[in-house]
């Protein structure tokens, strides 16, 4: 059984290139858009937080800078990015505008969501946006990316997107409706496979590579995509989006594949914390900070008392009182900041470094303790 739409908090939509641009005329699906502006209308008025990820910029402005078909080389795509991406930001907020909704855009590379530090400020700013009710359009930033162009993460980048701000649900819109035991356009016999629980070596096999010209991911990036977000703990469907109101149809029971993570994002989040990454240093707090952080607060300056190793901000440290591990996080300062600031008032930070910090040495979404998400074994280890 596949879930409800319904039942999701946080929806993360990819739209391909093939979906947003004509290809016959070279321009922007204006009612396709329209229609898509409906169902995030639908899903914002019932308090979902949406983000949209969208490709579409170099399409737009090769077509704008008169660019001929076929490959493009790396700098024709990257100025065909930067042409295309005012106009896909623009059409963006418009057909948002008209269901009273704002528009953000944010422009990354997959570098943005694997460097701790940056993952951290991209992380901060789009979780900003979604709590002032704006959908973010995430863009992959082809003007500066140089891989990304070549080999085409998209989808990736979607699904380290959803992972990142904890969506429960990733929706991957393209021209083709879901995954087939076999290639549907060559192989009658091919049937679509509902719901994949798992992803095995016999799924992976069944993922082809071919892409249109305008869109640069196969089916192959899509099953990548989806190994990234079901470990992140977020669901993730590939649908049709050629039809209107593409999400609206898969709500109705449309054909679509759903591939199902075990978890949620928040415990996946919080075991990769514990387990995945290497502590750079050790914060000791005092008691008072313990007991608060058992009772789901973060972590202030005032309560740390000392300050061990070198690491930068987004690193991993340990979080301990005289006695024990008390867990892990991601620190919000690097050592030499946080040193200046232990046992002081958050409100005093900007008048101490002479910039406005986090109030948080360590924030609670980027903590995992020992007793609530794995062993304290583990954590030692």
């Amino acid at each position: 059984m596949s879930p409800e739409i319904g039942q999701f908090r946080r929806i993360v939509l990819k739209v391909g290139s093939s979906l947003l641009v004509d290809r016959a005329r070279g321009r922007l699906n204006h009612a396709w858009l329209a229609a898509l502006a409906e169902d995030v209308a639908d899903l914002h008025a019932r308090g979902a937080d949406v983000l949209i990820v969208s490709s579409g910029a170099i399409a737009m402005g090769r077509t704008v800078l008169g660019l001929p078909s076929g490959p493009l080389k790396l700098e024709e795509s990257q100025a065909a990015a930067a042409v295309g991406q005012i106009a896909l930001a623009r059409t963006w907020s418009e057909v948002l505008a008209h269901h009273a909704i704002t528009a953000g855009q944010i422009l990354v590379t997959l570098s943005d969501t694997e460097e701790r530090r940056r993952y951290l400020n991209a992380r901060a700013t789009t979780l900003k946006l979604l709590e002032l009710r704006a959908v973010p359009v995430v863009n992959e930033n082809d003007t500066v990316a140089t891989s990304e162009i070549r080999y085409g993460d998209n989808d990736r980048l979607a699904a380290r997107v959803a992972t990142m701000i904890g969506a429960d649900l990733l929706v991957l819109f393209s021209d083709i409706d879901g995954l087939y035991t076999a290639p549907p356009t060559s192989d009658p016999d091919a049937e679509l496979i509902p719901v994949v629980e798992r992803i095995t070596p016999a799924i992976e096999a069944m993922a082809g590579g071919a892409a249109s010209e305008l869109s640069r991911g196969g089916m192959r990036t899509k099953v990548e995509a989806a190994k990234i977000a079901t470990a992140g703990g977020t669901h993730m469907i590939i649908a049709d989006g050629r039809a209107k109101n593409p999400l609206r149809r898969v709500a109705e029971g449309g054909r679509c594949t759903w591939f199902l993570t075990p978890s949620n994002p928040a415990t996946a989040r919080k075991t990769w914390i514990a387990g995945a990454l290497e502590p750079r240093g050790t914060l000791y707090v005092d008691e008072g900070a313990a007991r608060a952080l058992q009772g789901g607060a973060s972590l202030l300056p005032v309560g740390v008392r000392r300050v061990e190793g070198s690491f930068a901000r987004g690193d991993a440290v340990t979080i301990r009182d005289d006695q024990r591990i008390l867990g892990r996080g991601l620190v919000a300062y690097d050592a030499d900041d946080a040193a200046r600031i232990i046992g002081r008032p958050s409100r005093e930070i900007e008048a101490i470094l002479g910039y406005p910090g986090r109030a948080e040495m360590v924030h609670r979404d980027d903590m995992a303790l020992a007793d609530r998400t794995v062993s304290p074994a583990s954590l030692s280890a």
